[in-house]
């Protein structure tokens, strides 16, 4: 191949621009306009189940994009509502919500909390107040005068009978008197019989107006409490109803709210007594004294904005089932976990609510249940908020059940294709749940367009990180290697992350350099500097090369023996390196052994592509004869998994030089797989496998021998590094395309491959000639095994004719 056709440069003069500070900034985002479309359906639907997944390689910029694109959505919608609990005064397990306009919850709260703290105040003041201990000391003075009176009614009754009424320990008695004095023992024992039975009489007939009277003071008392209780209510509703009308004015265009501050205005008077002797917050913890609590009054501000925000546009980053769904938080107190309707936390579906929520698809499905909470949620259009033992059912105490609040948004997921159709395959709700896919395309067509649209981009990232303008030349560069991570020279990959990572180490470069402008030279030495840092494992096996500790030959000839091309991928570095291939053949039972496979080394593609080639030596060389050749194949010195077919095409040459017994050209290497009809089919990384063998070449020296064997159909694929196309262009290593086995042996023994004439025979001391003379004298000599006839010599056997005989080994 010449060497212009191994690297498509990008020429300066399609520019108009000098520098990437005149570049406007991009319309649209690079190269994906399909995505765009089907974000933009997703958003403008608002039915259930239109949410969003976005699908898309690491880096690409998805989340960038697709937050800019819902962001500017989000301005055209309506702005969103707080969201509130308060205390449910008929049933304390079951907080209520109340949805107010954008920031009237944040007034609400302020309001109520100043009222809680200003009510016990003003509660205090008025039960302190002279009028309020007046009022009451009149009630319990008119009762017990009240009970003073009936007792001494009694006494004067009992008196008058000669019974005296007196107060023990055990309750009232009564005892005969005498000079209005109670009777000693001696003067009873001196009174007749007739005396002490009247006076019994009267004892007894005295009990039944004191019973009345033992039943009529608890009734007196309860009345005297009743009383008591009324002047209580009339003091605490002065005290707290003017703080309630002020807040009912407050918020009179909020009914549900003037709904609440009668309730909490009813409470505060059925409370009375209780909120009389609250205690001080700093005697225990706030909400948890001995007594009622003011902060049943208060309001738990759970979702709340300011007036003018438009909907929110949320990112989670820990998704966990409490941060989704929410949480009811506890504290300690006196050994045990006490909670109350302020501290109800809100997760992040409450705090999206109306707006969007944006979360990674895999950190979704790595936490416990939090994909089940996810579904459940968009299931029933609101989020219970329920920890996770309640869930599972693993406790049954009582605790708080908030009332749900709606919801109303959309979720946006983020993830790569293989989580995509995975979920799409396992999970049958997914699809109802997630209806719209927008897929980020990894690479674009490399035309005027979409070059002159990556230039944009290089000027707006620049711009957009305050970094140094770029050159012409530099951007130039830069779309060269964007050509080389699409792994097609036709092709610019869309991954702007990594752009505007090299963007900052170029510009770091230009700095140390004492420029103004990032230069072609910059980017260079950056993208140097970046397989610089992480070539170490690639140094270590170019020196075991060089050393000999891995033998790789790069010059002489050897049969059986071919350079086959691996690459290694460590995170974003790849990097190919020669392997040494061999094949040995020997008479058999027509099996072929792929060591690495039965070194269980080999992986499934590779396994595959040692059965193509088998199927294709049977096909081409032993239609018309027995398969008698027993092989094997190895990857010398390969320890390690040995996956892919790109390595067939060479495997399938060493085979064929063993069996022609022809040397293969050691300052070759070979790379392609190949079908059941011998045609050679493209793979990956051929750059980096190029390079690979290149590096190594030229640490021993470079010839003008050695080069690599590619398959034709990757020729579009190549963007090499100047060092390689340079030394192309200079004689000293060369890059053949080949789209046949017949053509890469031919390269690499210097023998024609040979065809068959009309009368189907192949020209003598061509390499298929050879490999069919071989194989017939394999099938000869079994026969003659299994008989017990002696050798025979090689004879010229060919292919059947008309009259049935034997075609000559040569063809």
């Amino acid at each position: 191949m010449p060497a212009s056709q191994l690297c498509t440069r990008c020429d300066p003069a399609r520019f108009a621009f000098e520098t990437t500070e005149s570049l406007p900034e991009p319309d649209q985002p690079f190269g994906q306009a399909r995505a765009i479309e089907a974000v933009a359906m997703a958003l403008d639907i608002a039915g259930p189940g239109y949410n969003l997944f976005v699908l898309g390689r690491p880096g690409s910029g998805r989340h960038e994009v697709v937050r800019q694109l819902v962001e500017l959505h989000a301005r055209q919608r309506p702005g969103p509502v707080d969201w509130c609990y308060l205390y449910n005064f008929a049933d304390p397990n079951k907080p209520r919500a109340l949805s107010l306009p954008a920031g009237e919850g944040g007034r609400l709260r302020a309001q109520m909390q100043g009222f809680a703290e200003e009510v016990g105040k003003a509660i205090q003041v008025a039960f302190e107040s002279q009028e309020y201990r007046s009022r009451i000391e009149a009630i319990e003075k008119d009762y017990k005068q009240r009970e003073n009176d009936a007792l001494q009614a009694l006494v004067q009754r009992a008196g008058q009978q000669g019974v005296a009424v007196l107060r023990t320990p055990q309750g009232f008695a009564f005892a005969p008197t005498k000079d209005g004095e109670p009777m000693t023992e001696e003067q009873l024992e001196a009174l007749t019989q007739e005396e002490r039975d009247r006076l019994s009489r009267t004892v007894e007939e005295m009990r039944t107006p004191l019973l009345d009277l033992m039943h009529e003071l608890p009734r007196m008392r309860r009345e005297m409490q009743s009383r008591i209780r009324e002047a209580t209510r009339d003091t605490m509703g002065f005290a707290a109803g003017h703080l309630i009308e002020e807040l009912k004015e407050q918020f009179a265009a909020h009914p549900t709210v003037l709904s609440f501050l009668d309730e909490v205005l009813k409470d505060i008077l059925e409370a009375g007594q209780q909120l009389r002797e609250q205690r001080s917050e700093d005697e225990e913890p706030s909400g948890f004294t001995g007594s009622l609590s003011l902060i049943r009054y208060q309001v738990n501000l759970f979702v709340g904005h300011q007036p003018g925000d438009h909907v929110p546009v949320l990112e989670c980053d820990n998704p966990t089932y409490a941060n989704l769904v929410g949480r009811i938080d506890h504290l300690p107190h006196m050994g045990t976990l006490l909670t109350n309707f302020t501290m109800i936390k809100a997760g992040s579906l409450q705090r999206a609510n109306g707006g969007y929520l944006l979360l990674d698809a895999l950190e979704v499905l790595a936490q416990p249940y939090a994909w089940d909470g996810l579904k459940r949620a968009l299931r029933s259009g609101e989020a219970v908020i329920e920890s996770l033992p309640q869930v599972l059912g693993w406790v049954s105490t009582v605790a708080l059940e908030p009332e749900p609040v709606p919801l109303a948004l959309k979720i946006i997921l983020f993830g790569e294709r293989r989580h995509y159709y995975l979920l799409q395959a396992l999970d049958p709700e997914f699809d109802d749940l997630f209806k719209v896919a927008a897929d980020f395309e990894d690479e674009v067509p490399r035309d005027a367009q979409q070059t002159a649209r990556y230039a944009a981009l290089v000027g707006s990232l620049a711009r957009g990180a305050k970094l140094r303008p770029l050159q012409r030349d530099a951007v130039t560069r830069l779309i060269e290697h964007a050509a080389r991570q699409a792994g097609d020279a036709g092709k610019l990959s869309t991954a702007t992350r990594q752009l505007e990572e090299l963007l900052h180490e170029a510009d770091l470069v230009a700095a140390r350099a004492g420029r103004a402008l990032v230069l072609r030279e910059d980017v260079t030495q950056a993208l140097a500097a970046r397989i610089r840092r992480a070539d170490r494992l690639r140094d270590n096996l170019h020196d075991a090369v060089l050393s000999d500790t891995l033998v790789v030959a790069t010059s002489g000839a050897q049969a059986g023996q071919v350079n086959g091309l691996a690459v290694h991928e460590l995170g974003e570095f790849r990097f190919g390196h020669p392997v040494r291939i061999t094949a040995t053949a020997r008479q058999g039972d027509g099996d072929l052994v792929d060591i690495e496979r039965e070194s269980a080394l080999g992986q499934p593609i590779h396994s595959k592509g040692v059965l193509i080639l088998a199927a294709y030596l049977r096909s081409r060389y032993a239609q018309d004869l027995p398969y008698s050749m027993s092989a094997s194949l190895v990857f010398e010195q390969s320890y390690g998994p040995v996956e892919g077919d790109s390595a067939s095409l060479a495997e399938l040459c060493a085979l064929l030089s063993a069996l022609a017994g022809l040397p293969v050209r050691q300052s070759l290497a070979v790379t392609g797989s190949i079908d059941q009809a011998g045609a050679v089919q493209a793979i990956g990384g051929v750059n980096e496998k190029i390079e690979g063998f290149f590096d190594v070449c030229r640490a021993r020296g470079l010839t003008g021998e050695q080069g690599v064997l590619i398959p034709r159909a990757n020729i579009r694929h190549l963007m090499l590094r100047e060092d390689v196309v340079d030394a192309a262009a200079q004689g000293l290593f060369h890059v053949w395309p080949v789209g046949h086995v017949d053509e890469a042996v031919q390269l690499l023994t210097g023998h024609a491959a040979g065809e068959r004439d009309a009368a189907g025979r192949l020209a003598e001391g061509t390499v298929n000639q050879l490999v069919t003379a071989r194989l017939a004298q394999m099938a000869l000599d079994r026969q003659a095994y299994a008989t017990g006839q002696p050798r025979r010599p090689p004879s010229r056997w060919r292919k059947p004719g008309p009259r049935g005989r034997r075609a000559d080994p040569r063809g």
